[in-house]
């Protein structure tokens, strides 16, 4: 199913949540899957908020959403000739590359392999309070810990309701899978998740195979 989004976002509708996030507080937003539950993913002390709103033990780490490729690819120390064909492939859209991280990042992005995850979304409103921010932004689910992801702002606000400072609305989404999270470093590649990006699609890409990325999304 063709998931219909507009093709730029309204920076002045957006204006609260970007503070919001400058201030350290937690905003609701519309990716390609689910609603996320986004902080300023560079600010330790707006990343312990987001652990106390979703009831999540501290050290789990959370993937993050940046507003282009040089963003995303910032954050990491290394990017293998592999980790660039699959971004340049398959973002924006939903495939989450865990990439070996730059020095100085919130230890709590860092997963238990060492690795921080990050993506392009194909939603312009995730891309664009990304870029308004300066700074990737957390993207875990809207919900608590244990419970199914929001495909709508309502079931995001009846779970989340006053600890979410602004919530920003993108109608009904889509759901179904979630991003598709793959390990890359430059000694292999590794599937975390499987999502919307099938295996098939990754492989074809890593084979010099036409991967029709966009097809299905």
């Amino acid at each position: 199913m063709s998931r219909a989004f507009p093709d730029t976002a309204d920076i002045a509708a957006l204006r609260p949540a970007i503070e919001a996030l400058r201030a350290g507080d937690a905003i609701v937003y519309p990716t390609e899957t689910f609603y996320a539950l986004g902080v300023d993913a560079m600010s330790p002390r707006a990343l312990a908020h987001l652990f106390e709103i979703k009831g999540r033990e501290p050290g789990k780490p959370v993937a993050l959403i940046a507003a282009d490729l040089e963003m995303a690819l910032a954050l990491a120390s290394v990017i293998s000739g592999d980790a660039r064909r699959l971004a340049d492939a398959f973002w924006p859209g939903p495939l989450t590359l865990v990439l070996p991280p730059r020095p100085g990042l919130p230890e709590d992005l860092i997963g238990p392999d060492g690795g921080i995850g990050v993506r392009v979304s194909s939603h312009p409103i995730a891309r664009a309070l990304s870029e308004a921010l300066g700074r990737p932004i957390t993207a875990t689910s809207a919900n608590l810990a244990g419970e199914p992801p929001a495909i709508d702002l309502a079931g995001a606000r009846r779970t989340l309701g006053s600890k979410v400072k602004v919530f920003v609305e993108g109608g009904r989404l889509v759901g179904g899978a979630p991003s598709t999270v793959i390990s890359v470093t430059p000694t292999g590649i590794r599937a975390i998740r499987a999502g919307a990006v099938t295996d098939d699609q990754i492989k074809a890409v890593l084979e010099n195979r036409d991967p029709h990325p966009r097809d299905g999304y």
